[in-house]
């Protein structure tokens, strides 16, 4: 008799990339361009032989250059994620999550140690971060994070917070006894909002705070249109967020933009404003289609 156990796990293993999908866009918010800031939010995302990644955090807003930490936690999760898959044989398990944390701590100390300055402040400054991630095994599929953002799991969304006096937890607040500590879960750990098994997994979207603004918005004109802004579906049915690789930052630029037009019975101006205060990001993974 013919073993034919191996190939049959390698099928299963290399329909990972060849079942998903991926689509990603980000946004400067309104109120952000106004006072001259940064987007201070950031995504990363990877599709392998044996796992999509996706990863989205947004830098807290007191922070003087917060986006630094965004960008540098969404990469340096995704690297920790990938490595951490070499060694645990299942990520269903605590000490996965557990041994995740402490190696993405470790790596941000070692960010605070090669800065000049007292480390509360260096940390205060660039370190402070949400995240709100999804993970995809051939076996199982689990969105995590830590803070507040927007995820949709087959269809099904979830808003995560607001924090009581607009303060999330920070990843960066388990570096140092001078954090807020009495305003963060403890232990501050990545929490597992959700896991199901991939073969149930139709469509995911990842989104930073600013999607709940997003949501709001569904019913409204576009600036300076009649078109409405749309459902947050679309941006997981829709093929043409997946056939460019554009398509969902021009869309949210075009909710976001600004337009003035003459109102020549009235002989003034009218200005239509944006409708994202916030920075706006998002991710969405889905199943191709047969």
């Amino acid at each position: 008799m013919i073993d034919l156990s191996g190939l049959v796990l390698y099928l299963h293993h290399t329909a990972m990339t060849q079942h998903f999908e991926v689509a990603a866009g980000s946004i400067l918010g309104r109120d952000h361009l106004r006072v001259g800031k940064n987007n201070q939010d950031a995504f990363s995302w990877i599709s392998r032989e044996h796992v999509t990644l996706a990863i989205v955090c947004d830098g807290c807003g007191s922070g003087a250059a917060s986006e630094v930490g965004a960008q540098i936690g969404a990469q340096l999760i995704i690297e920790a994620i990938a490595q951490q898959l070499e060694v645990f044989d299942s990520i269903a398990t605590a000490d996965f999550w557990r041994t995740l944390h402490q190696e993405v701590l470790s790596r941000l100390q070692s960010i605070v140690l090669s800065l000049r300055g007292p480390s509360w402040q260096t940390i205060r400054d660039y370190l402070l971060f949400t995240v709100v991630g999804g993970l995809i095994t051939p076996e199982t599929t689990v969105v995590f994070g830590l803070g507040d953002g927007v995820f949709a799991l087959n269809g099904e969304v979830q808003t995560l917070g607001p924090f009581p006096d607009n303060a999330p937890p920070y990843l960066a607040y388990g570096l140092t006894a001078a954090a807020p500590m009495e305003q963060t879960p403890s232990p501050l750990q990545f929490q597992v909002y959700r896991q199901i098994p991939t073969d149930t997994l139709e469509s995911l979207l990842l989104g930073s705070d600013g999607v709940a603004d997003l949501m709001a918005a569904a019913a409204r004109s576009l600036p300076g249109s009649t078109d409405t802004v749309g459902p947050l579906s679309q941006f997981w049915q829709c093929d043409r967020y997946f056939a460019n690789s554009h398509a969902v930052r021009r869309r949210l630029a075009l909710i976001n933009r600004e337009v003035v037009r003459p109102n020549w019975q009235a002989r003034q101006l009218t200005r239509h404003v944006g409708l994202l205060p916030d920075d706006t990001t998002l991710v969405t993974i889905r199943r191709r289609s047969a």
